[in-house]
């Protein structure tokens, strides 16, 4: 990509790639200790609600107080775009409705933006990045998060003109963590909520991560982003170490645990009984891809590939991701040569909202990673079929009838305010993807 030769150049012409934060928390503040040893990047502007929080943050993570001094930090995201002082805006908020509001100011007034709010990019991503395409400004996918990883390694494979079969990441999944909440989650995780709260660790967050949603949206993200497909009931999550991808990624016919060639997975690092997976893939991504030609698959062999048992599939792993720490990868890809690191290109995979236990009409659902419900992966013509409710509208709401564990929440089921620009614009991408 030769972006540091670039950078440089920036620098010596005392012309920085000028970036706004909105959102100094755990991904922000990584990317923050990263500014001082980055040449010709500055932040100018830091957007968060608690300005004081956020200050703090930035001393925190490295930086002196000559930096500091000379970044304004305000509580009005809205003014900091609608302002000339940023070229790059990180949307680091987590929160749906505001990212896709944030989205399209940053497009209004040609500012690229970079989605690390994953949230926002599956709720209505794919009309985010077409205006974004329609107004010459970058919308990207974060790179250090394991969407924009995993994209990187579809893109390398289908370059090289290989198929692509299954791309997606690791975790740490047991079927009963579906039904895990705020108040349980921090066992499986080893800690206490007294030392979890020390370390600003957030219950309802980490209960995301936990509990599958936050896996369901990782892998819309990648299937809307790569033209891929989503499994028709869901995530599997079989369990495999890197050694196996290529074995248990191929299709059934194949003698593998994929419906179809061409979807995304999630690979547990525990087998069904809880016991460790030899060499598994919880902080990492993937990408399995076949040989087109028998020439092909005697290259893998020649050249030391991991293989399945019949020498045609093939995987390239990378066995971590460190979120912020490598955002400046999708800053500058945006800022100096007008590329995301992934987008959303089409609606194949949705997320819909599952009851986490038997719910009573009036309840008030209170989103991902809470108490009422989690988020499961299903194709977005079925989500559309069913009127499925997008996990990232499902706080909030009211339901009006008898939900069962286990079953999809329907806009039918809600009593909500959809006269919201979320909701709205959520609509708009529906009509014009489905």
């Amino acid at each position: 990509m030769y972006l540091y030769s670039s950078l440089l150049q920036r620098q010596a012409d005392n012309n920085p790639v000028r970036v706004g934060l909105i959102g100094a928390g755990k991904f922000g503040s990584m990317f923050l200790s990263q500014v001082p040893t980055s040449p010709g990047i500055v932040v100018t502007t830091i957007a968060d609600l608690d300005l004081a929080a956020a200050q703090a943050r930035c001393t925190e993570v490295g930086w002196d107080d000559t930096r500091v001094a000379a970044c304004e930090f305000t509580e009005d995201a809205e003014a900091m775009i609608r302002g000339d002082n940023v070229d790059v805006v990180v949307e680091a908020t987590g929160h749906p409705a505001a990212g896709i509001k944030h989205a399209l100011l940053c497009i209004e007034h040609g500012k690229h933006v970079v989605m690390v709010n994953v949230e926002a990019d599956v709720l209505a991503g794919p009309l985010l990045a077409s205006r974004a395409r329609e107004a010459d400004v970058v919308y990207s996918m974060a790179y250090g998060d394991q969407p924009a990883l995993t994209m990187e390694m579809v893109d390398w494979a289908r370059c090289c003109g290989f198929h692509v079969v299954a791309a997606g990441k690791g975790t740490k999944y047991l079927p009963d963590y579906h039904q895990s909440t705020p108040d349980t989650v921090w066992s499986h995780y080893g800690l206490s909520a007294e030392q979890a709260a020390a370390a600003g660790m957030r219950s309802q967050m980490f209960n995301s991560f936990l509990d599958g949603t936050k896996s369901a949206i990782e892998m819309a993200a990648i299937a809307n982003a790569a033209g891929l497909q989503a499994p028709n009931d869901g995530l599997a999550f079989p369990p495999c170490g890197v050694d196996d991808l290529a074995q248990v990624l191929r299709p059934v016919s194949a003698g593998g645990r994929l419906e179809f060639s061409g979807q995304v997975e999630v690979v547990s690092s525990l087998e069904r009984n809880g016991e460790p997976v030899p060499r598994d893939l919880r902080w990492g991504v993937y990408c399995v891809f076949e040989a087109p030609n028998d020439y092909a698959a005697a290259c893998f062999k020649q050249y030391g590939m991991n293989t399945d048992d019949s020498g045609r599939y093939s995987a390239m792993f990378k066995p971590f991701h460190l979120i912020g720490l490598e955002l400046n990868i999708s800053i500058l890809s945006a800022a100096l040569h007008g590329q995301p690191t992934g987008a959303p290109v089409g609606f194949n995979g949705d997320v819909a909202a599952v009851a986490k236990r038997d719910l009573k009409p009036g309840e008030v659902l209170d989103g991902e990673g809470g108490y009422t419900v989690w988020g499961k992966l299903i194709p977005a013509t079925a989500s559309v079929a069913m009127r499925a409710l997008p996990i990232g509208l499902a706080s909030e709401v009211r339901l009006g009838r008898k939900i069962r564990q286990g079953q999809v929440v329907t806009l039918d089921d809600i009593e909500a305010d959809t006269d919201t620009q979320a909701w709205r614009v959520r609509a708009k991408m529906v009509e014009q993807f489905s």
